[in-house]
């Protein structure tokens, strides 16, 4: 979450530059006399999305797709296809309740693990999700064993949510493990089908609330790799476990680092070798890059590029994987051979070739591999392209298109798209940004401004995809007379990691620093009307909102914000602690990026929306700030969703984004 030359990004994605200053590329108007947005159609109709193609790999020769409305397998070597019918699996883990269970039959079904009590979970995800975690269950290769989460929540303190429906209302309690209070505890129990008996992994290295992250198992299903994680997110383990026994055999590797380490993938074995693995990082060469390691622990750097990368696959002779080292707003496919010889026995070993692009068109590729790595599905889109969805061969030639779709918005009034670069505030960065003109755009004239931002970690707002990544509430907007702009900041994702990582224990002094950037050069324009600029976004993006009206009190005169964090001592302690710190070694980072210090200084409108049963950022973050500007005085609206959780949904989200709008339209 890089330092890109501007010039180079520039000439790799065959564009020019146009005569404003940091413009890159623009998607023109359609034309102006189409039809207007309703709000209905922008919130939750999905007619105007690109046509994307759903794709997904059966088995190396059969990709099931849709077509005519109905599901369908197609034969990528005869053509054909067929009707599909979902597999029925024989032998699966399921949680029920909060106890494991294995079916073995279609009707036989047998405890792997019971509940003890209401605070201990079996088979489900842990770490609310963080570290790439998002499922409990993990197989054996060989299908003989499964590995699970247990997961203790007895220290945890619980969060009320109110519910109304019930005749009296009643009260739903949560388990939330704020920052620098109790957390769970985790281990990982490894269930043996052909005994039936379970081990737990001998996962001790930092005590009752480490991290387990990243499972993954040896080709062979001997053994089980955990990265474990220490409470303070700066020492991880790589570490090898007997299947059988559970016992640590040794610690592969280590990453240490003064702001945070976040582990984010399991390893991934070359094909054909249960000793050479693939492993992925930024805490070592500055970037996210592939290593490759053996069950020695030794460690070779694979990829050589100061971008960041995501691994696709590998088959024993080549290694895929989409990197940015084109451009942080572009995704593009790579290969890269590896020969590993009988004789080799470590990474220094192992002949390692000259990577190969594979793909060519400028825009983000989105990367399908089949199983054996012999023909990939390319998806992808630009500014301007809506989706081309290909297949092709591992070497990158096209063997058919299976998608080329229209452009959605031909019949829509869709107005002018600029995408551009803005230098971060410490000079050392091109952060990128989206500006949308308004309807019948004339220069001559003066536009109120919309700053929509986000700016949290592993968020990237602005990508050359379609339309930029723009969010349809936008061009609503500004298709009824606003500039609305959008940019991403240093703690972002896709720059690397000193980009990523300088936001550290001190959340939105960076990111607003960068923000401000924008803004200024927005106010260099001659049709930006200097006294009419809001701001909107939701969660951190809800933060960033408060934040930048409280401390920039005389440039921005309306905000929106919505399920904000007001002080990241309420936020939970995975997420909150790697980025802030644990409260007791950075009171000063707490205090001055807590927004109940910033409610004084509120001068201008500012409406809060929040989704009274969240039980992501709760009630008790906006509700503090609500009493704070009570305290002081100071005005400040305030908009409840009595039944919705972090993410307002469904008809309640095209009334809140009415208020939204109204909000504006009264008051910018």
């Amino acid at each position: 979450m890089k330092k890109i030359n501007l010039v180079l990004g520039t000439l790799c994605l065959g564009l020019t530059m146009s005569a404003q200053p940091g413009i890159v590329e623009t998607r023109p108007a359609n034309d102006p006399s189409g039809k207007i947005l309703t709000m209905e159609e922008t919130i939750l109709a999905r007619e105007l999305a690109p046509d994307n193609l759903y794709c997904q790999w059966v088995d190396s020769q059969n990709i099931l797709m849709r077509k005519d409305g109905q599901w369908k397998v197609w034969n990528i070597i005869t053509g054909e296809y067929r009707d599909y019918s979902a597999p029925r699996k024989m032998r699966d883990a399921y949680t029920q309740g909060q106890s494991l269970y294995l079916r073995i039959g279609p009707d036989v079904t047998t405890p792997i693990a019971v509940s003890e009590n209401s605070d201990i979970t079996y088979g489900q995800f842990v770490s609310r999700n963080e570290f790439g975690i998002d499922g409990g269950i993990f197989w054996s290769p060989d299908s003989s064993k499964v590995a699970f989460y247990r997961k203790d929540e007895s220290k945890v303190t619980s969060f009320p949510l109110l519910d109304i429906t019930t005749r009296t209302g009643s009260l739903k309690e949560i388990k939330y493990p704020m920052a620098g209070m109790d957390s769970e505890n985790v281990r990982l129990g490894i269930y043996d089908i052909g005994s039936c008996t379970t081990v737990y992994a001998d996962a001790d290295d930092f005590g009752y609330d480490q991290y387990l992250t990243n499972i993954s198992w040896s080709p062979d299903g001997s053994k089980i790799f955990i990265q474990v994680l220490d409470r303070s997110q700066k020492h991880m383990h790589l570490n090898m476990y007997c299947s059988k026994t559970g016992e640590l055999i040794k610690t592969l590797l280590t990453e240490d680092n003064d702001r945070y380490v976040e582990p984010q993938d399991p390893i991934r074995f070359i094909k054909g070798s249960d000793r050479f693995f693939i492993y992925r990082t930024d805490n070592r060469d500055g970037y996210r890059n592939l290593y490759l390691c053996d069950t020695d622990g030794n460690i070779r750097r694979l990829t050589c590029t100061d971008a960041d990368i995501d691994y696709i696959a590998n088959d024993g002779k080549h290694v895929w994987y989409t990197s940015a080292e084109v451009s942080p707003v572009e995704k593009h496919l790579y290969r890269i051979p590896i020969k590993i010889s009988k004789s080799a026995k470590t990474p220094a070993q192992v002949k390692i070739g000259k990577p190969e692009r594979l793909t060519h068109e400028a825009g983000w590729h989105t990367i399908a591999m089949s199983p054996d790595c012999r023909h990939f599905i390319d998806s992808w889109s630009s500014l301007s392209v809506p989706r081309v969805t290909d297949l092709c061969k591992g070497d990158g030639k096209t063997v058919k298109n299976l998608l080329t779709a229209p452009d959605p918005t031909m019949d829509h009034a869709y107005t002018e798209i600029s995408l551009g670069t803005v230098k971060s505030a410490d000079g050392k960065y091109d952060n990128w940004y989206r500006l949308i003109k308004p309807k019948d755009f004339d220069p001559s004239k003066k536009y109120p401004v919309i700053l929509y931002v986000y700016g949290g970690p592993h968020s990237q707002m602005v990508k050359n995809t379609y339309m930029a990544e723009l969010r349809r509430w936008e061009m609503y907007m500004a298709q009824r007379g606003y500039l609305v702009y959008v940019q991403d900041n240093r703690g972002t994702a896709n720059h690397g990691a000193e980009f990523e990582k300088s936001i550290h224990g001190q959340c939105g002094q960076a990111e607003m620093a960068d923000q401000m950037e924008g803004i200024k050069m927005l106010m260099s324009l001659p049709y930006v009307d200097k006294d009419r600029i809001g701001v909107h976004g939701w969660s951190y993006g809800g933060f960033m909102t408060i934040s930048l009206i409280t401390n920039y009190p005389d440039v921005f005169k309306v905000a929106v914000a919505g399920g904000p964090v007001i002080d990241w001592k309420w936020y939970e302690v995975m997420y909150g602690e790697r980025y802030m710190d644990h409260p007791d070694r950075n009171p000063e980072g707490y205090a001055r990026t807590s927004l109940i210090n910033k409610a004084k200084d509120l001068k201008g409108r500012l409406l809060i929306c929040q989704g009274a049963i969240d039980p992501v950022v709760v009630w008790e973050h906006s509700l503090s700030f609500i009493r704070e500007c009570i305290k002081n005085n100071v005005q400040v609206d305030y908009f409840p969703y009595p039944c919705a959780e972090h993410n307002v949904m469904g008809k309640d989200r095209v009334h809140l984004h009415d208020k939204i709008t109204m909000y504006f339209e009264d008051y910018l």
